[in-house]
């Protein structure tokens, strides 16, 4: 399998800058609709059931207020990503103990046997701190997706706050 790009499985229709959701529950439930509207999903409820499976494995809450909720499934047409931003704190459990507001949620076909660790670990990467602000304070989705292009677009300058691949640190 080639690389796997962030940008090679989101695209600006999967991505809300405004959850309406109050609760962990309401917002998985907006992430699924993203991808399932997109045509991501051959079903949204089974999706949804192999996200909360996961969910019941381990914490997905990553620290500073991120969660990267996904699952593994026969219902995912194509590996993709969602990404959504709450207005409010939202209860999560995180292994920093604090709520979330950025949700990157990741729809893996069950068939990819190797682009689950693949994708978590880019997605770990363009969730770091310096993106995540950028991404909590965007107005729009398309500005959204730009903080994509400054992830691909990355020199090979070393950033030791990051813990990875930067440019201008």
């Amino acid at each position: 399998m080639e690389e796997l790009s962030i940008r090679s499985v989101l695209n600006e229709q999967r991505i809300d800058l405004h959850l309406k959701g109050q609760t962990k529950d309401e917002v998985l439930d907006e992430m699924v609709d993203l991808l399932f509207k997109d045509s991501v999903l051959s079903s949204k409820e089974q999706f949804l059931k192999d996200v909360y499976y996961r969910e019941g494995e381990g914490i997905t809450g990553i620290g500073d207020g991120i969660a990267i909720p996904h699952g593994k499934s026969d219902s995912v047409l194509h590996t993709a990503v969602a990404i959504g931003r709450s207005d409010h704190d939202l209860e999560w459990r995180s292994i920093d103990d604090k709520p979330v507001r950025l949700i990157i949620m990741l729809a893996i076909k069950s068939v990819d046997k190797t682009v689950h660790m693949k994708l978590l670990s880019n997605v770990n990467r363009f969730s770091s701190v310096r993106i995540s602000k950028k991404l909590l304070s965007s107005s729009s989705r398309k500005e959204g997706k730009n903080e994509n292009r400054w992830y691909n677009g990355m020199s090979d300058r070393y950033c030791p706050y990051l813990h990875h691949q930067a440019e201008n640190c």
